[in-house]
């Protein structure tokens, strides 16, 4: 079994690129998954049981890591040695900072006034600006090559989704 020296990507044989075919991710994690599953392995040596165990977890962690664009995108950028952490930290551009205050102010008025149509239409300019974000993600890693823009990008799209998760928490507040 050596699995275990191999990335996300090769791993699942799939190419090292963000625009991924997730059926494919599916497809490969499935029958990953089947070849390496321990029960297969019952009956072999306390070494290939091990070995086993080890390659299951690692494929469940590839396929968490690859589903999730914002983990797939971080995870190529660490590949190609940028941290994501340290060029989030780099800070954002004005525009985006300005889009998350307002964000936040319409966050916290929608819910001081207990306005289901606010935060609804919130989380429909949300989730246009993830979009947004993940094509922008898209074009720099799998166009230009360019892992350090993308690790700043990264940052943001996590901002993102973590609003995102409050705007629905607020939805569901007043469900």
């Amino acid at each position: 079994m050596l699995l275990l020296d191999k990335n996300y990507f090769d791993l699942l044989n799939l190419p090292r690129v963000f625009a991924i075919d997730e059926q494919a991710l599916e497809r490969q994690y499935r029958d990953l998954v089947a070849a390496v599953h321990p029960d297969r392995f019952v009956t072999d040596s306390p070494e290939q049981r091990r070995l086993a165990m080890q390659a299951a977890t690692l494929a469940n962690e590839a396929w968490r890591c690859l589903r999730d664009p914002c983990s797939r995108a971080a995870y190529l950028c660490r590949l190609e040695g940028v941290a994501v952490e340290s060029a989030a930290r780099a800070g954002a551009s004005a525009e985006f900072l300005t889009e998350q205050m307002e964000w936040r102010e319409a966050l916290d008025e929608a819910r001081l006034g207990a306005r289901q149509s606010d935060l609804q239409a919130l989380q429909v300019d949300v989730a246009a600006a993830r979009q947004r974000m993940l094509a922008t993600v898209a074009e720099f890693i799998d166009t230009r090559a360019d892992f350090e823009a993308a690790a700043g990008l990264v940052g943001q799209l996590m901002y993102i989704d973590r609003f995102s998760e409050q705007v629905d928490e607020a939805l569901d507040d007043l469900s």
